[in-house]
């Protein structure tokens, strides 16, 4: 768990585009392990125009699947940045058009090298679940609006009251617990539909909660928890770890939860990668991030896991090929079907994207 030095968090996106595609430029291109090994990204994220300082097209995820080499076969797009969002009408409706945004990007399969990917093959979508009962109207239109690829919603919950909350989404305090939220959740499960949980390591507790309340709804964990590891958390790693570790143990207890094992790229986990002259290979990102992905791993087991990029936000500190060889590095030794769980089986069932399982499941496994 060896962290760099500390340095002063002012958000997860200190680099915009044009800084960030420089830095890259300064390393060589680390080839992908494995390079048949299908996998499905379980989360990522598309938002801007070219225009923009922060931006992340289509096109953009096309030439971070080419440049990586690995034969990503299907996504799911998590929404994020507020992206295609409509200007105009009623609040609650203003977020059907990223939906919108998304459908439409994504009718064509991105080409790549490797072959062809299915851009957003499940969608997760923003819906305000405060709305209660008022929710429903709003989760039929995202589900007409998502053409069948409407798989879940995700409801920003993290929350921080220390100066961390100031350079990121920042919920009211203990919005897992309050009435309205869960009225509003708890049309999820009545609508087929699962919810992507966001919080940090230090509302675990409450999560576990909410499952508790719901234990008919799917849950998947993001970002694995995310183990806070800026000021003031960086002052005491082995304590976050361990109440972090704790938590995900706890949450592993309840069958209805999955985990997305990814985002530690994230520069609010503290890694401090991206303040190195050159992006780092991928055997410097297994060093940091085992413990955690070993930790997630051991509590609930690879038929419960499944590895995302979080792109473009991991991008800050690492390319799409070390992250994805990282993870392919640590899980070397494993079995065939653990691995094929971890790498797209697990997400498949969580998004309930059976074709896209069955065509993974068709490709045989490179040897290793």
């Amino acid at each position: 768990m060896a962290v760099n030095p500390t340095a002063i968090f002012r958000g997860n996106r200190p680099r915009d585009v044009r800084a960030l595609a420089a830095w890259h430029a300064l390393a060589p291109r680390e080839p992908a392990l494995e390079p048949g090994l299908p996998i499905v990204d379980a989360h990522h994220h598309l938002y801007g125009s070219a225009a923009d300082a922060q931006h992340y097209r289509a096109q953009d995820l096309a030439h971070d699947l080419a440049e990586g080499g690995h034969r990503v076969i299907g996504t799911v797009y998590i929404e994020a940045f507020g992206a295609g969002w409509r200007t105009d009408g009623l609040p609650e409706l203003r977020s059907l058009g990223e939906v919108e945004t998304v459908v439409r990007v994504s009718a064509p399969a991105l080409q790549t090298p490797q072959g062809a990917c299915q851009l957003g093959a499940g969608i997760v979508s923003n819906v305000d679940l405060c709305l209660g009962d008022a929710v429903v109207p709003v989760l039929e239109a995202h589900l007409q609006a998502g053409q069948g690829r409407l798989r879940g919603v995700r409801h920003h919950a993290t929350h921080d009251s220390g100066p961390l909350g100031r350079f990121t989404h920042n919920a009211s305090p203990h919005l897992l617990g309050d009435s309205q939220f869960r009225r509003g959740l708890g049309w999820l499960s009545r609508f087929g539909l699962s919810f992507d949980a966001l919080v940090f390591h230090t509302q675990l507790d409450e999560l576990a909660a909410l499952v508790d309340a719901f234990p008919d709804t799917r849950f998947i964990l993001n970002h694995g928890g995310i183990a806070l590891g800026v000021a003031p958390y960086d002052a005491d790693r082995r304590g976050v770890f361990a109440q972090w570790q704790h938590g995900v143990y706890a949450l592993a207890e309840r069958p209805n939860v999955s985990v997305k094992i990814g985002g530690m790229g994230m520069l609010l986990c503290g890694f401090g990668f991206e303040r190195g002259e050159l992006p780092p290979h991928s055997d410097a990102l297994v060093r940091a991030w085992r413990p955690f992905i070993d930790a997630c791993t051991n509590a609930f087991g690879s038929d419960r896991c499944m590895f995302e990029s979080n792109f473009p936000v991991d991008k800050q500190s690492c390319s799409y090929a070390a992250l994805w060889n990282a993870f392919k590095r640590c899980t070397s030794d494993w079995s065939v079907d653990e691995r094929r769980s971890m790498f797209y089986r697990t997400a498949c069932r969580a998004y309930r994207l059976p074709d896209l399982a069955v065509q993974c499941d068709g490709i045989a496994m490179p040897p290793r």
